[in-house]
């Protein structure tokens, strides 16, 4: 399953009253996991700078005056999210934005249905509690540091976070290391569990060794495998643990 990790940033908050995108941030996940293909543009929003917009983000209608305009990019933004599923925080707010330069340039609209909104997940999983990014990136012990203002690719780097805790993805993934270290429950209590002495062989094939590694350099030199196994130039089978 592909999805997208989107953020915009904009002049205002209402497209409809001539607020403009001024950058798009993306993260793809496939599977849940950062594939480490990223889409990050700045937009000329063809007009002024409200201050309380760019205290927010800190981008000037200077600094935007010589970026490409939306009519410009849109192939480009398009063709990254085709066939994808678009994971936003307040979808309805950035949606509500890249419909209407989707509208101004001509373009077919984006249903709602090919989002999922986190923020709806968070209130869902969290009733009454604060579910900002930033709540959320300290409800989850997600470091949010860098974030002094808002930016579209940052803050979707973060919402990638927040969204694989949300669903469970990082637990799913990491729950049986832990239950390992801690020992299964007994009677309400903890037991240790017994350690093996030696680890056992691998029962991965040299084919289906190398069919991975080969999966892994498709991905780009960014995938996040490349934290846990050797560079695609290494040989897979000779350092495959047996």
């Amino acid at each position: 399953m592909r999805e997208i990790i989107l953020d915009t940033e904009t002049t205002g908050l209402d497209p409809n009253r001539g607020d403009r995108l001024v950058e798009i941030g993306g993260i793809e996940l496939v599977n849940h996991f950062p594939t480490g293909r990223t889409y990050h543009v700045y937009i000329n929003p063809e007009r002024d700078m409200p201050e309380e917009a760019f205290r927010v983000h800190g981008l000037s209608a200077e600094f935007l005056s010589d970026k490409p305009r939306f009519a410009e990019l849109v192939d480009d933004f398009t063709a990254f999210i085709e066939g994808a599923r678009l994971v936003i925080h307040n979808a309805s707010f950035d949606m509500g934005f890249i419909n209407a330069e989707l509208k101004r340039a001509g373009r077919s609209l984006f249903p709602m249905d090919m989002v999922t909104d986190t923020l709806s997940m968070a209130r869902r999983r969290f009733p009454g509690a604060a579910v900002s990014l930033d709540a959320l990136c300290s409800r989850f012990g997600i470091d949010n540091s860098r974030r002094t203002k808002h930016g579209a690719l940052l803050d979707a780097e973060l919402l990638a976070d927040v969204y694989i805790e949300l669903i469970g993805g990082r637990q799913a993934s990491f729950g049986l290391a832990e239950a390992g270290r801690a020992g299964p429950r007994a009677g309400g209590r903890r037991t240790t569990a017994a350690q093996r002495p030696a680890p056992l062989p691998s029962r991965l094939t040299e084919e289906e060794i190398r069919a991975h590694a080969a999966f892994i350099r498709d991905l780009g030199d960014k995938a996040i495998w490349y934290d846990h196994l050797p560079r695609p130039e290494s040989d897979p089978v000779a350092l495959t643990p047996q």
